[in-house]
Parts: C-alpha cells; sequence; structure tokens
C-alpha cells in the first residue's frame, strides 16, 4: 500500500499560504484565552458589521453592557459552524466587556438528550470560553405560557383545530394571499380555556395548536399567523412529563432573548425573515426590546453540516460515532488532533459577513499545520516498512545518535539508535529510478536522516516479486553533525532501528466526502461518501520513546504528516490519528 503524503488541496493550500503571508497574518499557537478572551493575531483589523453596530450603540448610551448569548439545540454534537458563532457571541462579548449566556433550546423533548447538553458543554469549554449563566428556554415554560395567555387576552393569539396539512394550504403562497379559517375567531374566553386545556394534557398531539392572530395576507409568510405552541406528549429531559404542550422556535426565542435582558441577538442569515416575527412578539408584549443581527453561516467543502445529515452518518454506520474524526463535529476534530488555538484562529480568518459563502477547508487544514509546524515534536515513524541492512556495518553495533525534536529550538534534542538492520519507506527505494529521483536505487545516494550517508549495492524479492530487503553500505565519516566525506546528497529518507522499533496502529484519515458540496449533488449525500476517507495500517514502526505517549499528544512523524494519540490507545498498543498532511515541498 502506497502512503500518500499529499492530499489534492496542496496547491490551493499554498496560494492560500502565500495569501495569508501577504496580509502579515501570524497565528499564535497554543495560546490560552480562557477565562479571558484574547485574539490569536496579533495584527490589527477593521472591526466588522457587529462590532460596528455594538460600538455604535456604546457610543450612543444604548447599551451599558453588551449581553450575547450562545443558544444551541441539545439534538446533536456541535460542528466547525457552531465553533464560528461560539467565537462570535463569546468574543463579542469579552471584546467588550460584557458576558455571554450558554442557553439550551430545549423546546422539543423528542429529539434533544442530556447526552448532548453535556457534550455541548465540553466543547464550548475545550475552545476556551466560559458563560456567565446557564439557561435552558425549559426555565422559562411557565413564563412563555404567561406571556401566551397575555396575546390571548390582547386578541392576538388563538387556538386552532385545524390539521398541520390545512394550516399550510391556508398559508397560501408568496404570490398568494392566506385564507383566515373559522377558529381564528374564537372568542377570548374560549382560547383562554382551550389553551388551558391544552396545557392540561386533554388534546392529542396535532389536535390543536396556539397560533398568533398577525396578518394571514402578509407578504411575509412568517407573518402569516405563525404557531406558537404545538402539543407533544413526550418525555422532556429536564421537565419529565409535567409540560405537553412546548413553544414554537419564533416564539421561544425572542421571548427567551428579552427575559435574560440579551442586547445583541445573534443569529445566521437563514432567520433574517424570522427578525419581523421577532419584532412584533416583542412589541405585542412590551417586554425589553432585545434585536436581531444576522450573519452568513459557515459553509465548508467537502463536508455537511446538517444536524440531521450528520445523525443519518452516524446512526446508518458511515462513521464512528460522533467524535469520528471525519466528522466536522468539534468532538471528532478533538480527537482527529486539532487545537482550540487552530480552530479559533480559522474563525478569526474567515471573518464575519452579510452574505453566505463556501470556505475551502483547506484554510482550516492551513490553520493546524502552521500551529503544529511550531509545537509539534518530530519523530521518525515508517508506516509501510521494508528491512535495510547495512552490509559493512559492525553486526552487534549500536550507537546513539542526537535527532532534534523542533527545527526552531536546535538544543531540544533527543537520543535515537541506530544498527546494523533499519527499517524504511518501501516507497523510499525504486529498482529503476525515473529521472530526478533523489531516493534510494541501484547505485544510488541518500543520507539516513540524523545518521549516515548510505549507497545501495542490491536488493531481494520473493517469489511473488516484492520487495523484502535492501542492501546497502555506509560511509563512517559522513555521520550528521560530524560529517568528513564532503559528499552532496540530494535525497533524505527517515528510518528506524530495526532492534528497538516500538509498533502502532496508524490510521490515515482523509476527508469524508469526494465531492465538494455533496449537499448540492443530485441523489443522496451518502453516495458520494469517499470510500478511501480511512486507511488503517496496524502495525506501523515508530521510535520506542513515544510508546507512552498521553491520549491527545501531538507528533510530526518527519516527511508522512502530523499524528496526535488517539482515545483508542492501551499501554503498549499505540493508535495514531493523521490530523493533517505536510505541506506541498516539505523537506526533512
Amino acid at each position: 500500500m502506497k502512503v500518500n503524503i499529499e492530499d489534492k488541496s496542496l496547491e490551493s493550500n499554498k496560494k492560500m499560504s502565500e495569501n495569508i503571508k501577504d496580509k502579515n497574518i501570524q497565528s499564535e499557537p497554543g495560546k490560552s484565552i480562557s477565562p479571558s478572551f484574547k485574539s490569536d493575531s496579533n495584527e490589527s483589523r477593521s472591526l466588522n458589521f457587529i462590532e460596528e453596530i455594538i460600538e455604535e450603540d456604546l457610543r450612543n448610551n444604548k447599551h451599558e453592557n453588551i449581553l450575547t448569548r450562545f443558544p444551541p439545540e441539545p439534538n446533536g454534537y456541535l460542528h466547525i459552524g457552531h465553533a464560528k458563532s461560539i467565537c462570535l457571541n463569546f468574543g463579542l462579548a469579552l471584546k467588550y466587556k460584557g458576558t455571554t449566556n450558554l442557553r439550551f433550546d430545549d423546546t422539543n423533548p423528542v429529539t434533544e438528550d442530556t447526552e448532548y447538553v453535556d457534550s455541548i458543554k465540553e466543547d464550548i469549554h475545550w475552545l476556551g470560553f466560559s458563560w456567565n449563566n446557564e439557561y435552558y428556554s425549559s426555565d422559562y415554560f411557565e413564563e412563555l405560557y404567561l406571556l401566551a395567555t397575555k396575546l390571548i387576552n390582547k386578541g392576538l393569539a388563538y387556538v386552532d383545530d385545524s390539521s398541520s396539512e390545512k394550516i399550510a394550504v391556508d398559508k397560501g403562497t408568496p404570490t398568494e394571499p392566506g385564507k383566515e379559517n373559522e377558529f381564528r375567531n374564537r372568542s377570548v374566553e374560549e382560547n383562554l380555556r382551550l389553551f388551558e386545556e391544552m396545557k392540561n394534557g386533554k388534546y392529542k398531539d396535532g389536535e390543536k395548536v396556539l397560533r398568533a392572530k398577525i396578518d394571514m395576507a402578509h407578504i411575509n409568510m412568517l407573518m402569516r399567523d405563525p404557531i406558537m405552541y404545538r402539543i407533544k406528549h413526550a418525555h422532556h429531559h429536564r421537565t419529565g412529563d409535567y409540560w405537553c404542550i412546548y413553544p414554537m422556535y419564533d416564539f421561544a426565542h425572542g421571548q427567551s432573548d428579552s427575559i435574560e435582558h440579551i442586547t445583541h441577538s445573534i443569529c445566521t442569515l437563514e432567520f433574517v425573515p424570522h427578525r419581523e416575527l421577532y419584532n412584533w412578539f416583542i412589541e405585542k408584549l412590551q417586554i425589553f426590546p432585545s434585536h436581531q443581527y444576522e450573519f452568513a453561516r459557515l459553509n465548508m467543502t467537502y463536508t455537511v453540516m446538517s444536524k440531521r445529515r450528520l445523525l443519518q452518518l452516524v446512526n446508518e454506520g458511515f462513521v464512528s460515532g460522533w467524535d469520528d474524526p471525519r466528522m466536522p463535529t468539534l468532538s471528532g476534530f478533538r480527537r482527529k488532533g486539532y487545537t482550540p488555538s487552530s480552530i479559533r484562529t480559522f474563525c478569526d480568518k474567515i471573518g464575519v459577513a452579510k452574505r453566505d459563502n463556501m470556505i475551502d477547508i483547506s484554510l482550516l487544514e492551513f490553520c493546524i499545520r502552521e500551529e503544529l509546524n511550531q509545537t509539534a515534536n518530530r519523530v521518525m515513524a515508517v508506516l509501510n516498512p521494508v528491512k535495510l541492512i547495512i552490509d559493512n556495518y559492525e553486526d552487534n553495533k549500536t550507537e546513539e545518535l542526537p535527532a532534534e525534536n523542533l527545527p526552531n529550538d536546535p538544543e531540544n534534542i533527543r537520543s535515537i539508535t541506530f544498527s546494523k538492520e533499519l527499517w524504511i519507506e518501501k516507497e523510499d527505494f525504486m529498482e529503476v529510478p525515473v529521472k530526478k529521483w533523489f531516493r534510494l536505487a541501484p547505485g544510488q545516494m541518500v543520507r539516513l536522516k540524523s545518521a549516515y550517508i548510505i549507497k545501495c549495492e542490491s536488493f531481494k524479492k520473493d517469489d511473488s516479486g516484492n520487495l523484502t530487503e535492501i542492501h546497502c553500505t555506509y560511509l563512517p565519516e559522513s555521520k550528521s553533525h560530524h560529517d568528513t566525506s564532503h559528499l552532496k546528497v540530494k535525497g533524505t529518507i527517515h528510518w528506524l532501528n530495526a532492534r528497538d522499533a516500538s509498533t502502532a496502529e496508524v490510521r490515515l484519515y482523509d476527508r469524508l466526502f469526494k465531492v465538494e458540496n455533496p449537499a448540492v449533488e443530485e441523489g443522496d449525500f451518502k453516495e458520494y461518501i469517499n470510500p478511501d476517507s480511512l486507511q488503517i495500517i496496524k502495525n506501523a514502526f515508530i521510535e520506542p520513546h513515544i510508546q507512552h505517549a498521553e491520549t491527545g499528544a501531538h507528533f510530526q512523524f518527519i516527511r508522512n504528516g502530523y499524528f496526535c494519540v488517539d482515545k483508542d490507545s492501551k499501554p503498549g498498543a499505540l493508535v495514531f490519528n493523521r490530523t493533517v498532511t505536510l505541506k506541498e515541498g516539505f523537506k526533512v
């Protein structure tokens, strides 16, 4: 099996790297921002449009303090798109000395679970943020119920017995007005009684709903008497079976913002049409005037962001779970070896826009690669091994050689052992070399990283034609750091001492999908899953000193990529995940 150390995005990575360097953007890997936020960039930048709004509000004394919120629904794990919203909401509040609430939008008991609540909190903390208060929409169920009765008393809400199908038909179309039905003119008294009976469990699921009474001919279809409450006889993860009516998002969201006195309620662009309804509820209820602002959500190539689709991938076994390293979830990226600072740097680089666009995943890969290049210790690992024997080296001799851990820290060194028998990559040998082949071939010389120059003298194959051994001679005077041979060789390859190398499982992760935007392709999005998104090497060789590395530890496997220790590791049986490949043109 050939281990490919380059990927399809290398050219775009190169261009992206050049563009970013042109803008003098420099990251500071590993910088912690908890408990207070610090930018991952030392360079000044212009304000985004939300920052401009906030600064204008503060200048005009519209608000004394800034209060934002992050309101996830606990029906799945957070993904990279949520990271953008987290960084924005928490970052804004911290920049302007405000606070951020974490509020779980738990208004649908059918899809929500405490597992998701716990994972969301873990992900936010992992990113480096802390919330001011932890709330749940269910905290406000009683208050929301009373606000709904207030609208009924004002003649602005009514109980509708229509089926969901009839309600949809009666709403009309964008070019045709909706139709009022007979339930719209129920008296305040009747609506109050029916709504209370809904609350008390008298009716079945779908038998009745509570709707706002606005305008069935409104140009914005969301304003055509939207549903405020529906009946769901389902166990809630916090309130149990106490409630059987649950508020819809459009009613719960804005009112919860108002209850908490959120000053800047930041949503993604799909909620632009909802803003009018958001404001209508607040105006009619005469409550604290929270205001909604919208920004472009994160769309990224070679993945899907829909929780529904991500759940399909998990439930149908296309991935091992929500934290599978091929998933775009934060837990997946964490397991793959991405760092919080690389995610924050990525979110900072993509910025806050008013228009939807598609972000190349290569930018995210660039961010983690740039960080690990500065922080990950170098080690040698041979993924596809073949035995190399140095014929003129003493049979029982073993020597220790110094090797650098980090190129930018020459005094940070480790000791590696060298002997007559080594492991090298099969891909570093070619029987009939092509033009500009600078690795091993019959009669050709290379340098062994941190060791000696060797010359290939012969090789052996088995009966099936598979390469089994390579025989070389070495130049004793060519020892790294003490080279007196005066020979210049163009190729350098990595290796391991066959006498003491440890083994490990190595998982080579690639992009989950083979097309840039599987969500818009014809047919089932799962048809576009990359069949080669995971390759498992059961018995790769690694340096023995890292066999006790802890889960999450990062390394650069020289010439192979950046890797981290997976949670599946056990004593004496490490598992490594490839975080990201090396950049194009990397040389040891």
